[in-house]
């Protein structure tokens, strides 16, 4: 019977932190397959043969498929436990369970919580352990590789990050300095765990400090960061903000989509907590910042023509600490074709070119998302009626009209907003 693949988790401590079965696989192994850093940490019997798998992740399950075949002893080395952020679960999905025999050791992210005073377990883990991912920049898409973790530090008040020699603590720190969290999280920083032999290399623990002092941190690999809330975290209002929550460009414009056009708007598009959204004519970003909220797992990709307008979203996204949100100044349709298929997209305006967005957007929409519009005027509403019974979509209209309470004198009146007509539309079934 062919013996599965040990996948052995080491330290720095190299064999001192592994255990007397662990041992025995590594001295009896036919093949070792690890990192350059984890290799160079034993000494393996002459018959062992190593290979290096920086850079190759993809080949391993090959290698040790491969090596399996000719009946020979695999191990891969990985760091502390290999089914936390490690190679563990790449290689049973390629390989399967039975294939596969899982050694851990201690995490490096509980001996980091460890050297802190921490309870991991109440820890949000992210990892960064990819590769470059080049420094962060607003309005990023979800590709980036620090775009996940920054989502989660809008959610959670203590998280454990695996870090890359590319992907530094410094790094990390830029990337929330710039997103307005400087002063909102202290960072901890512990390096190169148990190792003792080299003084310029040996294990430091740094912080905690204010993460606007650690831009330029210096950190030897490997690390664990350690993020933490200052304050407790406050939740927020997700769905029905005020109108006065958003800047607006005024008295000129103000903002276009009222907070009762809003709602009924947002309900439509059936959002869900990983919706992709597109909203179309952003104004002053209200309706997509709002789904942004909603789809905290999701992303909004939002385009606005007016400058000014386009500016003054920007900054509602930075002030309500909106990270998936991505915004371009530019005259739809232009730049949307490498948008990613949405579940519902919102058109508010539409420069011209409605009649074109909405062929588009029936197009790329996702089977039973849905394409919502907002009108105050019959020209409009009559081009995007016509336009969707050309297509043979299913639409139904609502008009809505709401009236405000305003103060006269010592009592009170009612002052009437535009009515608007909210279009809400599907790609044909058939």
């Amino acid at each position: 019977m062919t013996e599965p693949c040990r996948i052995i988790g080491v330290l720095d401590n190299a064999a001192a932190g592994l255990t007397p079965a662990a041992l025995e696989h590594l001295q009896s192994a036919d093949l070792v397959i690890g990192a350059a850093r984890t290799l160079s940490l034993f000494e393996f019997p002459a018959h062992a043969e190593q290979r290096d798998m920086g850079g190759q992740l993809n080949r391993v399950a090959g290698w040790v498929a491969e090596a399996r075949d000719a009946g020979r002893r695999v191990v891969v080395l990985a760091t502390g436990d290999p089914l936390c952020h490690g190679i563990a679960s790449f290689l049973i999905g390629k390989l399967g369970l039975n294939a596969c025999e899982v050694l851990p050791n201690v995490s490096t992210l509980q001996w980091a919580c460890a050297r802190f005073g921490l309870a991991w377990q109440e820890a949000k883990i992210c990892s960064v352990h990819s590769k470059d991912a080049g420094e962060w920049f607003m309005g990023a898409t979800p590709e980036h590789g620090l775009y996940a973790l920054l989502q989660a530090v809008r959610h959670h008040e203590l998280l454990a990050v695996f870090t890359s020699p590319e992907n530094t603590p410094a790094r990390i720190a830029r990337m929330l300095v710039s997103e307005g969290l400087g002063e909102a999280f202290q960072m901890s920083v512990a390096s190169r765990i148990f190792q003792t032999e080299h003084t310029e290399l040996a294990e430091k623990i740094i912080g905690p400090l204010p993460v606007a002092q650690c831009v330029a941190l210096v950190c030897a690999d490997p690390n664990m960061v350690i993020l933490q809330h200052c304050k407790p975290h406050k939740d927020e209002v997700l769905f029905g903000l005020e109108d006065a929550a958003f800047l607006q460009r005024k008295p000129d414009k103000g903002l276009i989509t009222k907070r009762e056009v809003r709602a009924v708007s947002l309900a439509r598009m059936q959002l869900h907590h990983s919706s992709i959204v597109w909203d179309i004519g952003a104004g002053s970003g209200a309706v997509g910042l709002e789904a942004a909220r909603l789809c905290s797992g999701g992303h909004v990709y939002a385009i606005e023509k007016n400058s000014d307008d386009a500016a003054i979203a920007s900054q509602n996204r930075q002030r309500m600490g909106v990270s998936n949100y991505t915004l371009i100044n530019d005259k739809a349709p232009s730049g949307m074709a490498v948008w990613p298929d949405p579940d519902a997209i919102f058109i508010g305006g539409s420069g011209g070119e409605l009649d074109e967005l909405i062929k588009l957007g029936l197009q790329r929409l996702k089977p039973d998302g849905w394409l919502i519009m907002n009108f105050v005027t019959f020209e409009n509403l009559n081009v995007a009626l016509s336009t969707l019974g050309a297509l043979g979509a299913i639409w139904d209209v609502t008009q809505l009209q709401a009236s405000r309470s305003q103060p006269i004198l010592h009592m009170h009146r009612l002052q009437a907003e535009n009515p608007v007509w909210v279009v809400s539309a599907q790609r044909s079934q058939v």
